[in-house]
């Protein structure tokens, strides 16, 4: 069976430690005449003692935080943060416009064709959205973009305009987006 010792064992000091008289808090040994480390091999002092650094003249050794930043550090950080982030934020906000711009666009597209095929097909009009839906052209009339909803497409119905002549009865010919807010270019979304 083995037996432990519960001596501690202290690494070996370096013979320039060794050579001084007198010992300071940690046991690092001290020149007599002014409290500092006796030896002034600063890589043998961080070889043995690595979280202890040295005050001013007089002062005892303190230990010292090797992990961590400093307020400077974190506060130059902080800034290169927020200095990114100032240039990203607009540009980010320009392409969600961009893409519900494109959403837009292609949903008036389709709305238009369909409802252009609709009349064809069907040789009348569709009397609302609602029928390009139960008719089956389309699974679900589409969310606006910009409302979030799909109750608020603006419909354009004329009674006098007949698309086809083979058209019996009117009903919608165009449709626009509710939206009252401008693109990126200036215009309204309900002129699309």
């Amino acid at each position: 069976m083995r037996q432990f010792s519960t001596e501690t064992v202290t690494p070996a000091l370096p013979p320039c430690l060794q050579a001084r008289s007198g010992r300071g808090r940690a046991g690092i040994p001290l020149d007599a005449a002014w409290g500092r480390p006796a030896c002034r091999s600063v890589q043998a002092l961080r070889l043995r003692f690595p979280r202890l650094r040295s005050g001013q003249a007089g002062q005892p050794w303190r230990p010292v935080r090797t992990s961590g930043f400093t307020l400077l550090e974190l506060m130059i950080v902080i800034s290169i943060i927020l200095i990114l982030i100032s240039i990203a934020a607009p540009i980010y906000r320009t392409s969600i416009i961009r893409s519900k711009e494109a959403v837009l666009r292609d949903d008036l597209f389709t709305l238009r064709s369909l409802i252009d095929q609709y009349t064809v097909d069907k040789q009348e009009a569709p009397q609302g959205l609602e029928d390009l839906a139960t008719a089956g052209y389309l699974r679900q009339i589409p969310v606006d973009p910009f409302t979030g909803s799909s109750e608020t497409w603006e419909v354009v119905s004329e009674e006098d305009v007949l698309m086809n002549p083979d058209q019996t009865a009117p009903g919608i010919v165009d449709v626009h987006s509710g939206s009252t807010a401008r693109s990126l270019t200036g215009e309204l979304y309900s002129s699309w």
